[in-house]
């Protein structure tokens, strides 16, 4: 009976499983239930359909803080999800019960996305999901992971990383980087700024963990003003052929001093930066206007169409054309992603 309400159930919303066992942590829960579990369909963001999966559907799981969390479905529910959340853990080597760690192989071995929020990367590693692949954690659990889990190639300073259709974050705040991450790869740039603005936080935050790991401050408050006062006259100039030496001009820096201020503080370099405010732009462009590409190219500040293309397709394996047949507000198709998993 469940199997065949979850057929009916997967035409009307995308499906999302938080799995739950003793052990998760609550902000996790939280997080993802903030962004799957909160219908804005009146503003035009998606429909999202959030079940809270466990072995079983009788008992309460205990989180800290006196809290818990009661499933509303079984783990059979996962076998049409179209996206499976793992949370991180209070207890980082907190053992996951047999039966999901199961479910879990089972459902990569189908193909389906699975992303774990900081310190799930240890239940997916559990799990041998993470052997032979990529990973990152809070940057203060790395060496526990490694220790652990040997076979798995963290990363050290990401804020989350994808590989093989298995997605894993950082530390807390990270996880709601990812969470929006996701809705942007799979229902365009446009859902995830809608959960974003509810959520009163930035769509996408660029740069590392780097920036958050403990160590000295690297420039003065001034510097750090100075910064932030660059960083919004390029968001209001992207049409404009800004450089990095532009940049350092109007930072009243040399172009090496402002690249290494500019690192040390956003966790990415000048360049990084200013192509990914410029893919963003542009992927709004697409999805909200049908102006023509070169057009879309000079607004997000491209200078081309064959610049604009050749970034779309070594940032986010698709084409522009593509993106926006996929999540222009009039596509028939919206919600199915076009970027290559």
């Amino acid at each position: 009976m469940e199997q065949a309400n979850a057929r009916r159930e997967r035409t009307s919303a995308y499906r999302v499983a938080l799995v739950a066992f003793p052990g998760i942590r609550a902000f996790d829960v939280s997080v993802i239930t903030e962004v799957w579990g909160t219908d804005r369909t009146d503003r035009d963001a998606p429909a999202f359909d959030l079940r809270r999966v466990a072995t079983d559907t009788t008992t309460p799981v205990p989180m800290r803080g006196g809290l818990s969390l009661l499933p509303d479905r079984t783990l059979s529910w996962l076998s049409g999800a179209d996206l499976i959340l793992v949370p991180g853990l209070d207890d980082h080597l907190t053992p996951a019960p047999p039966p999901v760690l199961d479910a879990l192989r089972s459902a990569h071995a189908r193909g389906t996305t699975i992303a774990a929020l900081c310190g799930g990367a240890f239940t997916l590693a559990q799990a041998g999901l993470l052997d032979g692949r990529r990973a990152i954690t809070h940057w203060n659990l790395t060496d526990l992971l490694r220790t652990h889990h040997p076979q798995v190639t963290v990363v050290p300073d990401a804020l989350f990383i994808e590989d093989d259709n298995i997605w894993t974050a950082a530390g807390t705040a990270a996880g709601i980087d990812l969470c929006l991450h996701l809705v942007r790869h799979s229902h365009g740039a446009e859902a995830a700024a809608t959960i974003a603005r509810s959520m009163v936080t930035a769509p996408f935050r660029t740069g590392t963990q780097a920036q958050f790991i403990e160590h000295a401050t690297p420039h003065t408050d001034r510097d750090a003003d100075t910064l932030a006062a660059v960083r919004e006259h390029a968001l209001r100039h992207l049409h404009e052929p800004l450089t990095v030496a532009d940049l350092a001009a109007r930072a009243g820096m040399s172009p090496r001093t402002f690249a290494r201020h500019f690192t040390a503080a956003t966790g990415t370099t000048p360049l990084r930066w200013l192509l990914d405010q410029r893919l963003a732009a542009a992927q709004k462009l697409l999805e909200r206007t049908d102006l023509p590409m070169p057009e879309v190219a000079r607004r997000a500040g491209f200078g081309s169409e064959v610049t604009m293309r050749q970034h779309f397709a070594s940032r986010l394996a698709t084409s522009p054309r593509a993106y926006r047949a996929a999540f222009s507000a009039g596509s028939a198709t919206a919600g199915s992603s076009p970027i290559a998993r």
